[in-house]
């Protein structure tokens, strides 16, 4: 044991004296610990050694705090509390009722899913604090398989070894255009009537899978993307659509609150699809905080 944890009495004493000083009265402290007057004498004597220091002042009439007890009592009592309640806590812990859940995100999810399921979540387990940041998937996926994060909502290109996934959501993606854009009025585009319009995507490293089926729409279409501007996060091209600079792609559950200067017109043959999962690292049990998260954000039908 390292040495400055290493003590000449226990706890046992530190409780004895609790009760003495509250109620400067051994006999009475005596029977409120079950223990004989004498065993409680030697305990608080032995304590007195330990600590180099007398604890009471014992007369005929009455028992007093020294100094020196009188700032032992202040110290011991939040000290023993703090132990008392050691117990539950642990218990809590255990029960996936109290800890935190590292939470990643990708923009589809923020726009879709994840604020509901965060909303549920606090209210059903408002002893779990969830940490949230935005991440590619490129980067969840490496960041659940070290066990910096617990849990992700990313857009898987294939199953990924020691990550287990769950389907949230898979929509044809439609566009988004400047409300000004010429195309603007149609109620329905094909991807070939864009062939003059340029388009603001993402780095093709943070998403991959995503980022092929959307060049394999355009050459099922027969024309090659004019590529205006690559930007993350991905939510950050609704932006440049707004300054007129292009066109993005955009999932129809992502285009229920647009601003007034875009709009969201669905695509009629070649598009690309979303695929939003939520995915965790598999482990022979899953931990008691990330198991409560996914009772909400993935709950078995």
């Amino acid at each position: 044991m390292p040495r400055e944890y290493q003590f000449g009495f226990e706890l046992r004493h530190l409780v004895y004296f609790r009760e003495v000083a509250r109620l400067l009265h051994f006999r009475r402290a005596a029977e409120a610990l079950a223990v004989a007057q004498p065993a409680l004498s030697r305990q608080i004597a032995q304590l007195e050694a330990a600590l180099g220091a007398p604890l009471f002042v014992r007369s005929r009439r009455k028992v007093e705090l020294t100094e020196a007890g009188r700032m032992l009592a202040e110290r011991v009592e939040p000290l023993l509390r703090a132990l008392a309640g050691v117990p539950a806590e642990l218990s809590a812990l255990a029960q996936g009722r109290v800890g935190r859940v590292r939470v990643a995100f990708t923009g589809l999810a923020m726009a879709t899913v994840l604020p509901g399921i965060v909303r549920e979540f606090h209210r059903r387990f408002p002893g779990i604090r969830v940490e949230l940041n935005e991440s590619p998937t490129s980067a969840q996926a490496a960041a659940l398989l070290s066990g910096d994060l617990d849990c992700g909502f990313f857009h898987p290109d294939a199953p990924t070894p020691g990550i287990r996934t769950r389907i949230l959501l898979r929509e044809k993606n439609g566009v988004l255009l400047p409300a000004g854009h010429p195309l603007a009025a149609r109620p329905s585009l094909r991807l070939r009537d864009l062939a003059a319009t340029p388009f603001v995507l993402f780095p093709r490293t943070h998403n991959p899978g995503f980022y092929d089926r959307m060049l394999a729409a355009f050459a099922r279409a027969g024309i090659a993307p004019h590529i205006a501007e690559e930007v993350w996060p991905r939510a950050n091209g609704t932006g440049l659509v707004r300054s007129g600079l292009g066109a993005t792609f955009m999932c129809p559950s992502e285009a229920q609150s647009l601003p007034p200067e875009v709009v969201f017109r669905p695509l009629a043959g070649p598009a690309p699809e979303s695929r939003l999962v939520v995915g965790w690292k598999q482990t022979p049990a899953v931990p008691p905080v990330l198991a409560a998260f996914l009772s909400v954000a993935a709950p078995r039908g």
